[in-house]
């Protein structure tokens, strides 16, 4: 065993601090009202959290932390919970619940947040070095932004998923239905400086204009305003002539409109496309549309399924989870009518909450596996960085992938230039989605 005492503390502070600490004026796809707030905005992290930062990146921590364990291992040295004390353990509960963080700690997963399920086991071509690479680049190309307060817009982790997915996919075309005040439109530009854009958005970028800072490109198509077309009404082989586009597999499709994603799933099928992202892939209990998240979790898949019982285990983690994470949901939030769990509270919602639906789990099951038959791989964007390291307190980090960055990696979070930007671009983390689909298996 060569690691120090002050080494072992670091990594079991590191995990604790990760695990423990995710409408108004006019929102994405504008609309004025119903807006999912887990949209970026500016929001100040709890006492506890802000203090447990602070000592960690400035290493006052762990002196208190070693003269605790000294106390605590006078009294306990016997005792079964000490064996989390070992650098090498991989037991992280124990380690959590050494800290006094007893039932935060749960495996992505565990309380119902499965990974859709794809024909053929595939997944995508990039990895985990190459997304460190593109941070290093986009950092400073995000720090140009001519939007700077996306407020209830696309936060940092987004902007940097759209662009490094538009860079490697080297679309020919790339289509976005809602644009609001353009960012999206700008981040597109910079991953594809020449391609050309369509834009679908109920209000053109350019009314905001008046108001602000927007964005409005001028190799973009907008289908905006008065000339206004749903993305499911679009005459799409119209578009692709326009545009000399034969090859729809290099079409890229970003939805941020907040529309049912299984409805758009099917409209995108019909009109040919492959490749598309949705930006807002809601977690089961939460959101204000249906989403693959949702869709895909079922008791098959392993973490799917919720139980509604209100003193079993999951109802008591999921109350403790609530009072460190704003996103986190609770047994009440999650239950609805006779028990019903799936989408939210057993509704399939859909246009910014305005069109809610009340489906049995027999129909929610059935869209899993229509899903399912279509589906050649699915991708959700890892956060960018853990949430001690971005200060965010809205989504549950137990329920996400792990980040790019992990907690406890201050110097890679500060080499990449993160450091630098404002911890509110980082409040806007929904479960980004990326798929790949095919044609309906006859």
């Amino acid at each position: 065993m060569t690691s120090t005492p002050h080494k072992m503390l670091e990594r079991a502070l590191s995990v604790s601090t990760r695990r423990a600490a995710q409408v108004n004026d006019e929102v994405e796809g504008d609309e004025e009202s119903g807006a999912d707030e887990s949209k970026t905005r500016k929001h100040a992290s709890t006492a506890a959290m802000r203090l447990t930062n602070y000592l960690t990146r400035t290493g006052h921590l762990w002196p208190i932390l070693i003269l605790g364990l000294v106390v605590i291992c006078s009294i306990f040295v016997h005792t079964r919970d000490l064996v989390c004390l070992k650098a090498a353990s991989s037991d992280h509960i124990s380690r959590l619940r050494f800290f006094g963080f007893d039932d935060l700690e749960s495996d992505f997963g565990s309380l119902g947040v499965p990974w859709c399920r794809s024909k053929q086991g595939k997944t995508v071509e990039w990895t985990m070095k190459d997304l460190l690479k593109g941070l290093e680049e986009f950092v400073p190309i995000y720090e140009t932004r001519p939007i700077k307060n996306n407020m209830y817009g696309m936060g940092f982790d987004h902007s940097f998923g759209l662009w490094f997915i538009a860079q490697w996919l080297k679309p020919e075309l790339m289509i976005e239905s809602g644009a609001f005040k353009g960012h999206s439109t700008w981040v597109l530009r910079q991953a594809m400086p020449d391609t050309p854009i369509v834009s679908l958005s109920p209000r053109h970028p350019e009314k905001y204009l008046k108001k602000g800072p927007a964005y409005v490109d001028g190799n973009c198509t907008y289908f905006a305003g008065k000339d206004f077309v749903d993305f499911g009404s679009v005459d799409w082989g119209r578009v692709m002539k326009k545009h000399k586009i034969k090859d729809l597999t290099r079409v890229l499709v970003f939805f941020d409109d907040h529309q049912n994603e299984l409805k758009r799933l099917k409209q995108a099928l019909k009109a040919g496309f492959r490749h598309l992202v949705f930006e807002d892939n809601y977690d089961t209990g939460t959101g204000d549309h249906y989403s693959f998240r949702q869709i895909c979790d079922q008791s098959y898949i392993r973490g799917g399924g919720h139980s509604c019982f209100r003193d079993g285990d999951e109802a008591r983690i999921r109350f403790r989870r609530k009072k460190f994470w704003e996103k986190a949901v609770d047994i009440d939030e999650l239950c609805g009518p006779g028990e019903a769990w799936w989408g939210v509270r057993g509704q399939m919602r859909d246009d910014f909450n305005h069109s809610n639906k009340a489906i049995t789990y027999s129909q929610h099951f059935q869209n899993s596996r229509f899903v399912e038959s279509v589906l050649d791989i699915y991708w959700e964007l890892p956060p960018v960085a853990g949430p001690s390291l971005t200060h965010q307190t809205r989504y549950d980090p137990a329920r996400v992938p792990s980040p790019i960055v992990e907690d406890g990696k201050y110097g890679l979070f500060r080499r990449l230039g993160l450091g630098r930007l404002e911890a509110s671009v980082f409040n806007g983390y929904t479960q980004m989605v990326y798929l790949q689909i095919s044609e309906q298996d006859s």
